[in-house]
């Protein structure tokens, strides 16, 4: 029973993590149609669609992140304890409880990524809104892979994926 508790509260606190970052950049993303875009605008919004809905989307989410996110779910349902159903969203995504060498990659990225948020932040208009649409792109792939591997590591008939805990 602790099992599935951790369980909905790890895809349930990750997908309301995406989902207020895909709600929060959508709407600034949409305020760069309130500008007259010139041709070199359009250009670069449809080459930041194309660039992170691959990089981030197909290569970080989809190929990477996702799976070992869904594996450790499934590990997570039939190896709760009190720390991982109380952090589960955190353990999910490779915080803690997982290689050392994996850590150190999530803590880099996590970090890496705060940076990059700071430094669009400072973009004015439309060139913030059409790197965070580029972002969307990437994330509602991103969770989009996550639940389709979720539902494959929980009702699949084998989910090869590592949870890679130590």
């Amino acid at each position: 029973m602790l099992g599935y508790i951790a369980v909905l509260w790890g895809i349930t606190g990750i997908g309301l993590l995406l989902g207020s970052a895909i709600y929060r950049l959508s709407a600034i993303g949409w305020q760069t149609f309130d500008y007259n875009l010139e041709w070199y605008h359009w250009l670069a919004l449809v080459a930041c669609i194309i660039f992170m809905g691959f990089s981030e989307g197909y290569r970080g989410f989809q190929q990477a992140w996702s799976p070992r996110v869904a594996a450790r779910i499934l590990y997570l349902s039939q190896n709760v304890t009190l720390m991982r159903l109380l952090l589960a969203p955190l353990f999910c995504m490779g915080f803690f409880s997982i290689i050392r060498k994996r850590m150190i990659v999530t803590y880099s990225l996590t970090l890496g990524i705060i940076a990059m948020v700071l430094l669009v932040h400072q973009l004015a208009q439309p060139w913030r809104g059409i790197i965070d649409l580029g972002v969307v792109t990437g994330l509602i792939w991103g969770l989009s892979s996550l639940c389709l591997f979720t539902l494959q590591a929980f009702f699949g008939k084998s989910f090869e994926h590592s949870a890679e805990v130590p």
